[in-house]
């Protein structure tokens, strides 16, 4: 077994989510359940199929999110893995429904930061093991860092 570390590539202020599934239903379910979720989203979505034609199947509202899912699905190669790139949308206004979907196995991550994907490639193929998801922490936050945490979210308007 050899293990690999794959960047994913994307634009600073893309959010993605990075998702096992187990089956190619996913690729309709969850494209349904992202435009049920919030009206006129653009997102790009790209599913790697683990037999028969081991195709990756894609779908999405932005062509420019579809080839960013395309292009990161090619470069995990890992069976049943599911990208889904997001514009203008946030992975906390659509992660539990999609979570919810039916084929979907696992969460990896969801987020904007730069993102490294630790896979384990074998004879048959390659799977995620895990996700290094950001930096590591620096500090506690002190109280200012409290109040400042707690304005964001008012300004972005989670919080009352």
């Amino acid at each position: 077994m050899k293990l690999i570390n794959i960047s994913i590539k994307k634009p600073a202020e893309i959010n993605f989510i990075l998702a096992q599934s187990h089956f190619i239903k996913t690729v309709e379910d969850v494209y349904e359940t992202l435009v049920e979720a919030i009206p006129g989203i653009k997102f790009g979505l790209a599913f790697c199929e683990a037999s028969g034609p081991r195709k990756i199947r894609t779908v999405g509202t932005d062509e420019e999110m579809i080839k960013l899912a395309v292009d990161n699905a090619k470069r995990l190669g890992c069976s049943h893995s599911l990208l889904i790139f997001l514009k203008n949308a946030f992975p906390v206004n659509v992660l539990n429904r999609i979570k919810n979907v039916s084929e979907i196995v696992n969460i990896f991550c969801a987020t904007a930061n730069s993102t490294e994907v630790i896979i384990a490639e074998t004879k048959q193929g390659r799977g995620i093991l895990g996700v290094v998801d950001g930096n590591s922490p620096l500090s506690v936050e002190k109280e200012k860092d409290k109040q400042e945490r707690k304005d964001l979210l008012r300004r972005f308007g989670y919080k009352l």
